[in-house]
């Protein structure tokens, strides 16, 4: 199973339904259900499925702050800038520990 890292309060937005679209400066061919990890916590605290990606424009990424909960927009994050779509998150009611491969920063082979 896949895990991908994501800092607080983002990984927070995910689990609680109000944020539907992850935000990467490269695309994903991962498709389907993975497990979501609190970075910097070494747990595995949810999990989602991703369904699609796509490249953003500025207006996209203007025109849908509700899915990515991103504020005060002037200029895209990365020179390419992807939605990774979102769908079905939950928290664990126990997270579980894990261990964190060296220089791992995007995903993890649970």
């Amino acid at each position: 199973m896949k895990a991908l890292i994501i800092k607080k309060p983002w990984i927070d937005y995910i689990l609680n339904g109000s944020k539907v679209w992850e935000i990467r400066g490269s695309k994903t061919n991962i498709r389907g259900q993975i497990e979501l990890i609190q970075s910097g916590s070494g747990l595995v605290v949810g999990s989602c499925e991703i369904i699609d990606c796509k490249e953003l424009t500025l207006e996209d990424y203007k025109n849908n702050i509700d899915k990515h909960t991103i504020q005060d927009i002037d200029s895209l994050p990365y020179k390419k800038t992807y939605a990774w779509i979102l769908t079905n998150a939950k928290r664990y009611e126990t997270s579980r520990r894990y261990k964190h491969p060296n220089g791992v920063i995007i995903w993890v082979n649970l």
